[in-house]
């Protein structure tokens, strides 16, 4: 093995059930570089990482660190120097930061075995902090902490483990605002600087571009290509992800707006105040700004999920004072919601139940529900939004990110929606979902009597697919643009 080469994984292969799922992998790390790892939901990134990080047993290949050979998951791969940070974090929200930092291995006082040697503890902690640069308390408890703090605890739990040689981060940025962004960039290459290999997941293309040394292409099990990144363009990768070309991922058929089917007046609650906004027939109108500016609550209030002190909402052309979300449904209003696992789906169910899951009464009105019914709606929704799954029985868990988010839609669509909030509809989604989720916007608003409301953190989105743009800052709205004449500068100017 080559000495710049510190991690190496060759002839790697993984099945599930006797379907094969990784397919001869080949992969080489390289000492103090960030290597990019890319490809759409389902492609085999998850499940290399986690073989590299013992949390699957490979069923052939072998794994090579700094030339000798291990297997992860019989020896702790954080012991031999390779850590892994998910994207949902592994911390103890009612420990402390120094807590975390060493939960399990808790440094203990001299010829006092299981007595925890506190200052010892917090003073490896904060050592871990300054080398990151990062101002955290370390009394304090994790659930006080923010999702960028939580995130460099996890980053410190790793380092912790002495001689740290390849940190894997897998979605480090999927709830960051651009701010946080950058001081993770800059933590990250402060890593790199003291010879510490990263490999980083994302589905950002245009924000990998910025760090990646290297970047290794996945698609449907195997390694198509490493890539120099000053050699690479965005649209050489998108076409290896995919295997075809996306030549215009944001399409939109602009129309001339319609009369007005939802509005607010002035609707206040704990996290925004007087906030007005309408949206028009065939329009999809998005909502930007940073993490805690009160997107998300506005979009919980309109549908009903969240309480209003004041003002009212319209409904072609009807106010409420107060919303609920059965209210919400009877007036074909739908709401995709941030969080697709926890309160958008019942992801342990059949894709099928949930596809029917709010049109219930309208379906069976009797109280008597009929296999065949539930099959026929479900077999057309996923044919009609082209959900990739072996059985309409298969749990929705088991479905990649972007094909979740198509069972929600159909849930709405088979509701008959006329007005569907999206909140994040493409966060974790794969650059070909994501194309696919657009353009099933945009069928949906060519209709009669049909508009989107949309949050976003993804400003190219919201640029690419919006007819007008809110941005809030502060619980307030700051600016209204249309579409010719937003800029993600703009944008950016009104939301800090």
């Amino acid at each position: 093995m080559p000495d710049d080469i510190v991690l190496s994984i060759r002839g790697a292969n993984k099945s599930f059930a006797g379907v094969q799922v990784l397919f001869e992998a080949d992969m080489d790390v390289k000492r103090g570089e960030v290597h990019v790892l890319v490809g759409e939901n389902g492609a085999g990134k998850s499940t290399l990482m986690k073989i590299l990080s013992g949390v699957y047993e490979k069923d052939g290949g072998k794994v090579v660190l700094e030339g000798k050979e291990i297997n992860p998951y019989k020896i702790d791969p954080r012991k031999l120097g390779v850590s892994i940070i998910h994207q949902e974090f592994n911390l103890l929200n009612h420990r402390t930061v120094a807590q975390n930092v060493f939960v399990g291995r808790e440094p203990c006082k001299h010829r006092l075995p299981g007595v925890v040697d506190e200052g010892a503890m917090y003073k490896k902690a904060q050592e871990i902090m300054d080398f990151l640069h990062m101002e955290i308390d370390l009394h304090k408890k994790v659930v006080s902490l923010g999702v960028a703090q939580q995130q460099m605890v996890e980053v410190a739990k790793a380092l912790s483990y002495e001689n740290t040689k390849v940190l894997i981060m897998d979605e480090p940025t999927a709830a960051l605002t651009s701010k946080e962004i950058n001081r993770l960039f800059e933590m990250i290459l402060r890593l790199k600087n003291e010879g510490v290999s990263i490999v980083y997941i994302s589905h950002r293309l245009e924000e990998i571009m910025q760090i990646a040394d290297r970047i290794t292409v996945m698609r449907d099990g195997r390694i198509v290509k490493t890539l120099e990144a000053a050699d690479a363009t965005i649209d050489e990768i998108i076409r290896l992800m995919v295997g075809r070309e996306i030549k215009d991922q944001y399409y939109r058929d602009y129309n001339e707006p319609g009369e007005e089917l939802l509005s607010t007046n002035r609707i206040s609650s704990y996290r925004f105040k007087d906030i007005s906004l309408n949206v028009r027939q065939g329009e999809i109108v998005g909502i930007s700004g940073l993490v805690g500016a009160g997107r998300t609550e506005v979009a919980k209030a309109i549908f009903g999920g969240e309480r209003i002190f004041g003002g009212s909402i319209k409904i072609f052309g009807k106010e409420y004072k107060k919303m609920s979300t059965h209210k919400s449904t009877r007036l074909r209003l739908g709401f995709l919601p941030e969080d697709r696992k926890l309160e958008g789906a019942a992801i342990d169910r059949p894709l099928r139940q949930n596809i029917i899951q709010a049109s219930l009464k309208r379906l069976f009105p009797s109280g008597l529900m009929f296999g065949g019914h539930e099959r026929k709606y479900a077999d057309r929704y996923v044919k009609d939004l082209n959900i990739r799954t072996t059985s309409i029985n298969k749990p929705v868990y088991l479905l990649s990110g972007g094909n979740q988010q198509k069972v929600i839609v159909a849930k709405w669509l088979c509701a008959e929606c006329d007005i569907i909030i999206f909140d994040e509809p493409t966060r974790g989604v794969d650059v070909g979902a994501k194309a696919e989720i657009y353009a099933i916007m945009n069928e949906f608003v060519k209709q009669p009597n049909k508009a989107i409301l949309m949050v976003s953190s993804d400003l190219p989105e919201l640029l690419g697919i919006c007819d007008r743009i809110y941005v809030m800052k502060d619980g307030l709205i700051s600016a209204e643009m249309p579409r010719q004449e937003a800029t993600q500068e703009g944008v950016l100017a009104y939301s800090v």
